[in-house]
């Protein structure tokens, strides 16, 4: 491609998930490509997706340990959103021929009870707008070879998102100590990782109250009704068919799936 804009950037994207296919960084290729234009694309993505019929159902965080972040030579996690289309309900397995190379990674997760807008949103202001908390799965899957990217080109890949699963089980978050929440990840009912809930920023609701913050610089606010997938809580593990990942909360419960071809 000759000249690179956001607009081309969405087509390849959206060419590369349809085909299921990955390729290079988009930044190699079109250095103007910083966070800000990076953040312009993925709107103009999603616009092109409710276009096509998608609606938005919540947002997500990428990035919010603190690990990754000096990786990324950031200090605060970075945005993407959800659509309908990438619901997987609880016991539907993780369809593969729909994706390029999935990962999953386990989540806290927030359904929201009113609108919470920034800026200068607090963990208390955001934890009280919360109405339930659950555990979940995101299943992330980068459109660029390996993994391999750019914080630009992540955010105008809408933060490698695919899909996600919430737990139907819900808890008030009042006397949850989501800070202190366990979250055992298995394969194959094998312990491959464990982490708490300050994995997150701290504290899952300070990635919700950064959130919030950083859609209010763009004029974005988070819905009542909206699903918050907060931050990995650990790394993420390769879905292949047959496999079974799951995660077992100390509070919020246990949720698995499974890879098929």
């Amino acid at each position: 491609m000759s000249e690179w804009t956001i607009e081309s950037t969405v087509d390849e994207l959206l060419r590369r998930e349809r085909e299921r296919t990955d390729g290079g960084r988009i930044t190699d290729r079109w250095p103007g490509l910083d966070l800000e234009t990076a953040y312009r694309a993925q709107d103009a993505l999603l616009a092109r997706k409710q276009r096509a019929g998608e609606r938005v159902v919540g947002v997500k965080l990428g990035l919010t340990s603190e690990a990754k972040q000096r990786r990324m030579g950031i200090d605060s996690p970075l945005t993407g959103w959800l659509t309908d289309a990438m619901v997987l309900p609880v016991g539907e397995p993780v369809r593969m021929d729909e994706m390029i190379h999935p990962r999953v990674e386990p989540e806290i997760v927030f359904t929201m009870g009113r609108r919470l807008a920034g800026p200068e949103v607090t963990v208390e202001q955001a934890l009280d707008a919360v109405a339930t908390v659950h555990a979940g799965f995101e299943v992330i899957d980068s459109r660029y070879r390996d993994f391999s990217f750019a914080l630009p080109d992540v955010v105008a890949d809408n933060a490698s998102s695919c899909r996600f699963t919430v737990s139907a089980e819900s808890f008030a978050p009042d006397g949850l100590d989501l800070v202190g929440e366990i979250c055992q990840l298995s394969v194959d009912g094998d312990l491959v990782d464990t982490a708490t809930g300050s994995a997150v920023q701290g504290h899952p609701a300070q990635a919700l109250a950064l959130a919030a913050n950083d859609l209010a610089r763009r004029g974005l606010a988070i819905e009542a009704g909206w699903t918050v997938l907060t931050g990995g809580l650990t790394d993420a593990v390769f879905v292949e068919p047959g496999r079974t990942i799951s995660a077992a909360f100390t509070t919020l419960g246990s949720l698995a799936l499974t890879g098929k071809r």
